[in-house]
């Protein structure tokens, strides 16, 4: 009986001296996520940026596109007004004209390439950014959902539910 009530006394002993480690853990346990999740809004924040520069980026360079188009479009047609022989092309012959006029399509062509090649990149940058929002909703509603599977509740019917 006398080991007995020591063993229990120490094993009580154990347990409540494992209690206040176990709340430790939990701690640093809870420490250590909420760095880990600092760590991931801030990497989510730097990928943002990157996203808001490079559309930016993108956007400096369309309106720049867009100037050079409209000056492209004004040589053009004064090109064309020389061919036709509604404006005075001073020395030119006609095949140096011609030769100039395809130059500016060639030119034109290669600039709507550039400028589809830089839409799709900005409509890629805007999926990459809806992809990132919905994944940080999903990380929410995780998280609130594993909140609330770590608490117990009972059913109406009496059932335990975790």
């Amino acid at each position: 009986r006398k080991q007995a009530a020591e063993y229990s006394t120490s094993s009580s002993d154990e347990e409540f001296e494992s209690k206040p480690s176990l709340t430790h853990k939990a701690k640093r346990a809870l420490r250590k996520r909420r760095k880990l999740e600092k760590e991931t809004k801030q990497l989510i924040k730097q990928e943002e940026l990157k996203r808001l520069h490079k559309a930016q980026a993108i956007q400096r360079q369309l309106e720049e596109l867009e100037e050079r188009q409209r000056t492209l479009e004004i040589s053009g047609v004064e090109l064309e007004r020389e061919l036709r022989g509604e404006a005075d092309s001073g020395t030119k012959d006609e095949n140096q004209m011609l030769h100039e006029w395809f130059e500016l399509v060639m030119e034109k062509n290669k600039l709507m390439r550039y400028e589809s090649e830089l839409l799709i990149i900005a409509q890629e940058l805007e999926l990459e950014d809806h992809q990132s929002r919905l994944e940080q909703k999903l990380r929410e509603k995780m998280a609130i959902d594993g909140k609330s599977k770590g608490t117990v509740c009972s059913s109406p019917q009496g059932h335990t539910v975790h």
